[in-house]
């Protein structure tokens, strides 16, 4: 097996037996996106899911006014999904779209459910990810509430530098559910 395989930085050798890794690995297909493509669009059922190998995405809604308001962040060795549609087979409300063109790994749907019930380390990994993914979206929840947003900006540049520096201001002020005034300010205020 090729050890220098992106995936091995995801399902590690010292988690993974080589055997089960050479029943995961073969099983995910390497996709490319351009600028702007959309990994998944609103309306449609989450089928796949997607391991980052390099590139930036972002998951978006759109307000009742049509605006699209920024959800989440996706970058390298990040999965890329929209957790409820791809468990509970509903159609998303969010679009997940490529902000630079983009490498992923893809796992559809079927075989992800064969190799969760299969292969014990799959499944506890896949729930790992989905409960850090849970106490992330709670914290983001809470901090909108309980935070200014000049602390929300300090904390997703604490949490993810990279996409301070890679991501346009207008989706991270939509992120922090504020206009990209407000952020230039607050950037501004930082660095005095």
């Amino acid at each position: 097996m090729q050890t220098d395989h992106f995936l091995n930085n995801i399902f590690s050798p010292a988690t993974f037996s080589e055997k089960e890794l050479e029943v995961i690995i073969p099983k995910f297909k390497k996709v490319s996106f351009s600028k702007n493509e959309y990994l998944l669009k609103e309306g449609k059922i989450e089928n796949h899911y997607w391991f980052i190998e390099s590139g930036f995405a972002r998951s978006f809604v759109n307000d009742t006014k049509g605006n699209d308001i920024t959800t989440d962040f996706y970058s390298q060795g990040d999965i890329a999904i929209d957790w409820s549609s791809f468990f509970l087979r509903n159609p998303t409300r969010e679009n997940i779209q490529a902000i630079t063109n983009m490498v992923c790994w893809q796992l559809d749907f079927d075989t992800f459910q064969e190799l969760f019930h299969s292969i014990e380390a799959f499944r506890e990994q896949g729930r790992r990810k989905l409960v850090g993914s849970y106490f992330a979206l709670k914290n983001q929840r809470v901090s909108f509430i309980a935070d200014e947003a000049k602390d929300r900006y300090l904390q997703l540049l604490k949490e993810k530098p990279h996409v301070i520096k890679n991501v346009s201001l207008q989706h991270i002020a939509t992120y922090l559910g504020i206009t990209k005034y407000s952020l230039s300010r607050i950037r501004k205020e930082i660095a005095s």
